[in-house]
C-alpha cells in the first residue's frame, strides 16, 4: 500500500521500522520540527525522522497542517492510507478525507479507555492490572474513531511506564501491520467506541511529582513507577529534593507517615495505614541515580527521621 507516515517520538519507531520491512511504500513520512535539546540546545531531529532519512524517505515538517499548503501536499502524494502514530497534532477534517483508505492511528490503550495523550502513564498510576494497543479510524474527535483491532496484556506490579512503553510500542508496531493486511483483504471491521466507557488521560506534569507520605504504600509505589521515567517522584531530606526513581511495597513495619524505619542497608519508609515502601532506586539533588543502600552508604541516616 501507498502510505503516509505520521509520527514523532520513539514509540512511533517500531511501528515505521515494521511496516517497511512488511514491503509497504512510504511516500513520506511527516513529524514534528526538530527541536533544541541539551547544554547547546543543538537542532535534534524526532526519532521518526533519523528512521526514515536512513530509509531514504522523503521527510516533511509542517508546524500544522491546517493549512491549504498542507493539504494539496497531501493530496499531491495520493495515499492510500494514512498512519499516524504518536504523531502530536490533531488532523483536521480535510487531511482525514483525502486518503482512499482512511487514517488509521495506533494507540496505546484499550479503547475507549484512557483517550488522550499520557494513557500509558495513567494505566499505570491508576493501579491497572490490563492494558493493551488499539487500532482505529481516525475521526475529527479525540480518539473517538471506530475500532479496529485490540490487543491486551497485563501489566506488571513493578513495571514502569517507560517499560511498559516499549512493550506497547513493539505491539503496536505488529497490531497496524496485521490491520493494514486487513485492509487490503476487504475483511476489516468496524466497531463503534462506547463513549459511556471513556475516561480521558490528561498530560503529566512536574506538579504530580511530590510523594503524599499519606498515601498507603502501594498508592505511591504506583506513584513512583507511573511517574517514571519522567517526571519523576520526588520527596525531601535535609531540604533538599531526593527523586525516587524505583520502589517496592514491603511488609513488617509501623510508623507515622514518611517516617524511615530502616536505614541499615535497606531505606524503608512508611506510609499511611501502616503500610511501608522501599527506595530501591533514588537521585539526591545534584547528585547521580544510584541504588538505595548506596544512598544510605553516603548518607547516613537516623531511622524515625520523617521525609
Amino acid at each position: 500500500m501507498r502510505i503516509i507516515f505520521m509520527g514523532t517520538p520513539d514509540f512511533a519507531v517500531p511501528c515505521l521500522s515494521k511496516l517497511i520491512k512488511a514491503g509497504h511504500n512510504i511516500c513520506a513520512v511527516f513529524t514534528q520540527p526538530d527541536k533544541p535539546k541539551g547544554r547547546g540546545y543543538k537542532l535534534t531531529p524526532p526519532p521518526v525522522k533519523k528512521l526514515a532519512l536512513e530509509n531514504g524517505i522523503e521527510v516533511y515538517q509542517p508546524k500544522t497542517l491546517r493549512t491549504e499548503d498542507s493539504t494539496q501536499l497531501v493530496k499531491d502524494l495520493k495515499p492510500d492510507v494514512i498512519v499516524v502514530v504518536a504523531y502530536g497534532k490533531i488532523l483536521p477534517k480535510s487531511i482525514l478525507e483525502i486518503p482512499t483508505y482512511g487514517c488509521i492511528n495506533v494507540h496505546a490503550s484499550l479503547l475507549p479507555k484512557y483517550r488522550g495523550a499520557a494513557p500509558i502513564q495513567w494505566s499505570v498510576l491508576n493501579g491497572d492490572k490490563l492494558t493493551g494497543v488499539t487500532t482505529m479510524y481516525m475521526a475529527e474527535g479525540l480518539d473517538t474513531g471506530d475500532i479496529i483491532l485490540s490487543q491486551k496484556t497485563d501489566i506488571g506490579s513493578d513495571e514502569t511506564s517507560g517499560e511498559l512503553h516499549d512493550r506497547l510500542s513493539e505491539m503496536g508496531a505488529d497490531l497496524i501491520v496485521e490491520t493494514l493486511k486487513q485492509v487490503e483483504n476487504g475483511t476489516v471491521e468496524r466497531i463503534p467506541q462506547d463513549d459511556e466507557k471513556s475516561c480521558y488521560a490528561s498530560m503529566l506534569s512536574k506538579d504530580m511529582s511530590h510523594i503524599n507520605w499519606n498515601k498507603t504504600a502501594l498508592e505511591i509505589h504506583n506513584l513512583v513507577r507511573g511517574l517514571s521515567p519522567w517526571p519523576v517522584a520526588n520527596t525531601k531530606y535535609n531540604n533538599k529534593l531526593l527523586k525516587v526513581h524505583r520502589s517496592r511495597v514491603t511488609d513488617g513495619y509501623s510508623g507515622e507517615p514518611g517516617e524511615i524505619v530502616e536505614a541499615n542497608g535497606n531505606f524503608v519508609v512508611c506510609c499511611a495505614d501502616n503500610t511501608a515502601i522501599e527506595l530501591l532506586e533514588v537521585q539526591y539533588e545534584g547528585k547521580k541515580r544510584m541504588s538505595g543502600k548506596d544512598f544510605l552508604c553516603g548518607h547516613p541516616i537516623r531511622e524515625k527521621t520523617i521525609l
